[in-house]
């Protein structure tokens, strides 16, 4: 496997997992932030706007799947995948923390 397939699967879990919060809240009418609400990350997206978010990470997860070749058989991509997926996890985790609590 080629080096760049590994990166595909540690941002595969990246974008998979930012993909959800936008998801959950777009489809729950909630605004959340978004790159593009003002400022930039930091103001409130729509709703509908959250939907569209979660889906364009959605494709980018599609594409990066297929680029990443993915399997079980090659525990270096399962664990680069699960890495991308718990950094990302609580580094949302913290920062929509501060963003949403002040």
């Amino acid at each position: 496997m080629a080096w760049y397939n590994f990166v595909a699967c540690f941002f595969l879990g990246v974008f998979l997992i930012n993909s959800l919060p936008h998801l959950v809240h777009g489809v729950s009418g909630d605004r959340f932030p978004t790159p593009f609400a003002k400022p930039p990350g930091k103001g409130l997206s729509s709703p509908i706007l959250n939907v569209v978010w979660a889906l364009i990470n959605i494709v980018v997860c599609f594409l990066l799947y297929k680029a990443a070749k993915i399997s079980m058989s090659n525990i270096w991509t399962v664990i680069l995948f699960a890495a991308g997926f718990i950094i990302m996890s609580f580094r949302l985790s913290s920062v929509l923390t501060n963003k949403l609590n002040s």
